[in-house]
């Protein structure tokens, strides 16, 4: 590690402009949370692997901010020659850099992966002490990386109209509508999840998210694919070029962006496309997200650009009934694979650590001791989880890495098990597993802790607190207008009431057959856009608790938003409500139900019916037998 900071300090010097700082985003040419091999450069420069985070390195520092999920995480993995920077408590980045630099010092980052609001801000911050944000001539990360792994170079596939719900043709439409209703005539798509879900196409480039790396700029007569086009077979070529849209080379981008400035973008036949000469269009802006790269924002004219979220943020978290019938689909599957694994890691817990198991409440006596193979850690078993549900039907891989932790590893929230270096299992010691897979059909996320010995009386105390929380933010009912901001206090209540709390967000998007995580809206302590919640959008419920160094706790279900029907409706603002969508009991034995208000324990025992109901028919009688167990009614 020192040496990598060596050298990219060299390369700082020898810059122009010599460089006093560089910053290392997490983030790729995309913006994306989680980027390819390839692009994992603050990883390779810092050692964290985490999904977010931003390294900044100066001539005589290296500093590493991150977020509430991987403080302990970042602790483990940092050298000594890493300080570590704890987004909320300590200073953010940028008032940092003004804050302890000289003036006129110059920070050097790759503009092709900072965001356009991201810039703007530093830049503006930065003016102040005559400090100046730069562009590096190359990635000196990449210069530095001698072994980075190639590009990735996947088949591109076209999703079909039976799970998208929605033509190319539909939404490039109502796109268009959007452009010319705010008086633009293009706009520059760079996200990843955007492109694929207007083009109805699906990849692989990026581990667990079915995302391409590519590019899209549409006008208000022409649609373009910017995309290495050894990726696309004959029979995807076709179908884009029955959709009227252009394919270009992935690098093709910034030359076209510079055209489409200029008004000379045209398309394979020669005409223009940027709607310059269209009689209903009086405007030359170009519509940008905040979050596009700097790199092609800085090619246009600022008094060109129309600097807005992308039109298709909302759309695609507005699930059409097609997607919302093979997300409901995808997550009884896939709770049926969650009770398939529960029901097996409880007969391994028995018979190879003499655990008392998932229903019964004893201290394991660790009369047994299996060696080699017989072992069961943190990886084992999150490989035999991902087993059950590749054996079903559309799976197409997980939708992130398996936290599979045990005991003390559960208090580090995005923890990611690796082979070498994993727990065993241990039936003294609650177990989190937060997992959640792709299918073609939807895309899920589900976590569940659990016990198989005995669990103390404060654990179960915590448990009751994170379920209560669960259930309270998962049964609201609120009207049009409201915020996931408003609503995450429901979810902490409970644990507030002991002096408990979490450093995570209570809920986030969920794609479709896409990213995992998806925007617009989320439900956080932090304010964030704001966007409020809406009627078929999907929305993750996911209160937890976590003892540093000694336990985790998190219950998470994906929910959908739908209409309510509420006895008045004020002001006409019409009500929203929560649908479950995920199934899988929770464990009944780490509930101190003493704490369970009446309509707790109702709620709960109609779930588990539910659960019992719905999943039976994936599971085969021993499997049937354990569910009908853990769904047995609780009761004061």
């Amino acid at each position: 590690m020192a040496d990598i900071l060596a050298a990219l300090r060299s390369l700082m010097a020898s810059h122009t402009p010599p460089l006093n700082a560089l910053v290392v985003p997490s983030e790729d040419y995309h913006q994306s949370e989680y980027v390819s091999a390839r692009d994992k450069r603050r990883a390779f420069v810092s050692g964290f692997t985490g999904s977010a985070g931003l390294a900044l390195v100066t001539t005589n520092e290296a500093l590493l901010w991150t977020d509430g999920r991987y403080f302990l995480q970042a602790e483990q993995q940092l050298s000594n020659q890493w300080r570590l920077m704890r987004m909320g408590e300590d200073p953010a980045v940028d008032s940092w850099i003004s804050t302890n630099l000289p003036q006129d010092s110059a920070i050097g980052i790759d503009f092709w992966c900072i965001s356009v609001e991201t810039a703007q801000k530093w830049r503006s911050l930065f003016a102040k002490n005559q400090q100046k944000l730069v562009p590096t001539t190359k990635n000196l990360v990449d210069e530095v990386w001698k072994d980075q792994p190639q590009a990735e170079m996947n088949p591109v596939h076209v999703h079909p109209l039976k799970f998208s719900g929605r033509s190319v043709s539909d939404k490039l439409k109502d796109l268009r509508d959007n452009l010319k209703k705010e008086k633009t005539r293009g706009i520059i798509i760079t996200t990843l999840d955007e492109v694929v879900w207007l083009y109805n196409v699906r990849g692989g480039d990026v581990s667990y998210s079915p995302v391409v790396h590519s590019f899209a700029v549409v006008t208000t007569s022409s649609a373009f694919f910017y995309v290495d086009e050894r990726k696309l077979s004959s029979e995807v070529k076709s179908y884009l070029e029955e959709n009227n849209i252009i394919v270009k080379d992935y690098t093709a981008v910034s030359s076209d962006v510079a055209l489409l400035a200029s008004n000379q973008l045209t398309s394979a036949k020669g005409t223009q496309s940027n709607g310059a000469h269209d009689a209903e269009d009086s405007s030359h802006k170009i519509w940008v997200d905040p979050r596009c790269c700097y790199s092609l924002y800085s090619k246009l004219n600022p008094d060109q650009v129309f600097l807005h979220q992308s039109p298709l943020s909302l759309p695609k978290s507005l699930k059409n009934p097609v997607e919302m019938e093979g997300l409901k689909n995808a997550h009884i599957r896939d709770g049926a694979a969650v009770v398939q694994y529960l029901a097996w890691l409880d007969k391994q817990m028995q018979e190879l650590y003499g655990a008392s198991g998932y229903f019964k409440e004893s201290e394991s006596q660790k009369t047994k001791t299996p060696s080699g193979d017989a072992k069961l850690t943190e990886v084992s078993v999150s490989d035999k989880l991902e087993e059950f549900r590749a054996a079903k039907e559309h799976f197409r891989g997980l939708s992130f890495p398996t936290i599979s932790s045990v005991g003390p590893n559960g208090s580090i929230i995005h923890y990611e098990p690796k082979p070498k270096t994993c727990a065993e299992l241990d039936p003294n010691c609650m177990y989190l597993c937060d997992s959640g897979a792709q299918y073609l059909d939807g895309t899920t996320d589900i976590t569940r802790t659990v016990h198989f010995g005995k669990p103390s009386e404060h654990e179960k105390k915590c448990y009751t607190a994170v379920l209560k929380g669960h259930f309270a933010l998962g049964n609201a009912r609120f009207p049009n207008g409201t915020t996931g901001h408003s609503l995450d206090v429901l979810a902490r209540v409970p644990l507030w009431s002991y002096g408990l709390d979490y450093r995570h967000g209570t809920g986030h998007g969920i794609g479709a057959y896409l990213n995992v995580h998806e925007g617009p809206h989320s439900i956080s302590f932090r304010p964030g856009l704001s966007v409020p919640l809406q009627a078929s959008m999907t929305v993750t419920d996911e209160p937890g608790y976590y003892e540093d160094g000694k336990f985790g706790i998190r219950l998470e279900n994906v929910l959908i938003i739908k209409e309510a029907a509420t006895q008045f409706n004020f002001a006409n603002k019409g009500y929203l409500e929560f649908e479950h969508i995920t199934w899988a009991p929770y464990q009944k034995k780490l509930i101190d139900v003493r704490l369970l208000l009446d309509e707790e324990i109702k709620w709960v025992n109609s779930y588990h019916a539910k659960c019992k109901e719905i999943l039976a028919p994936y599971l085969n009688e021993s499997e049937k037998a354990w569910l009908t167990q853990a769904t047995e009614p609780i009761s004061a």
